[in-house]
């Protein structure tokens, strides 16, 4: 795509598109791709992360909801690897559809949509046994709501839903983007891995039959809660 026809992002899709090549590559060593990975990128705009993901990888998969950046963005990748682009919505896009044969897993990145993030998360935490890895920027009061430690003032449902199946890492904070919407939102760079196990059980096996992982309309908190913070080791949490 031409810099002189840069595509202009579109408020009601909640683009905001990355350009700092300084930070790209720390993201990229962040997310450090090899040529056996499956990459998935959510939302690759106007390719910034994608390029390069590809020169390190060879292929990847990219899930692009506008139209207008499809083309564009094959034809800068035609050089740079095999780039399949699904022009779909990743809120409804069946990520099993792109799962390699076991034992191998996908690696999903992205640079997020601020207004879809909270349920892009739960939708993909619904494809969390053949997901490895997942690396994202976010706004950082997601992140710190993904991390929070239970009993916080933030610790809530998003928290109880991605430390029940995930390891969550903060990596580190991009600085303030002055053309992002909303004004001057600072996006740190996560990294969460699916826990093989999940890192407690139900004291009945099973969840209560109304318990969902999905927002309730109310906001309410899922029905169970872990008695300590989350690690990759095994907890045991009460039944609702």
């Amino acid at each position: 795509m031409n810099s002189n026809h840069r595509h202009r992002p579109r408020k009601r899709f909640g683009q905001n598109f990355l350009h700092d090549p300084t930070l790209i590559s720390r993201m990229v060593k962040a997310i450090n791709p090899g040529p056996d990975d499956t990459l998935v990128e959510i939302g690759p705009g106007e390719g910034a992360l994608t390029l390069p993901l590809l020169r390190a990888a060879g292929r990847l998969a990219a899930v692009e909801l506008d139209r207008d950046l499809v083309a564009p963005l094959q034809s800068r990748a035609r050089a740079a690897g095999e780039l399949t682009v699904h022009q779909a919505d990743a809120l409804r896009f069946d990520f099993r559809q792109l799962a390699p044969a076991p034992p191998a897993r996908l690696r999903v990145v992205g640079n997020l949509p601020y207004n879809i993030s909270t349920p892009l998360i739960f939708h993909l935490l619904e494809s969390a046994d053949v997901i490895q890895d997942m690396h994202f920027t976010l706004q950082k009061e997601v992140v710190d709501r993904l991390a929070a430690p239970p009993g916080s003032k933030i610790y809530g449902r998003l928290s109880v839903m991605v430390q029940y199946r995930c390891a969550v890492t903060s990596l580190f904070r991009l600085p303030p983007a002055p053309s992002a919407r909303p004004p001057r939102w600072t996006p740190p760079s996560s990294g969460w891995c699916p826990t093989k196990s999940p890192p407690w059980t139900w004291a009945t096996n099973r969840p209560s039959p109304d318990w969902s992982p999905r927002p309730s309309p109310s906001g309410a908190r899922p029905c169970a809660t872990p008695s300590r913070g989350c690690s990759p080791r095994r907890r045991s949490a009460p039944p609702a």
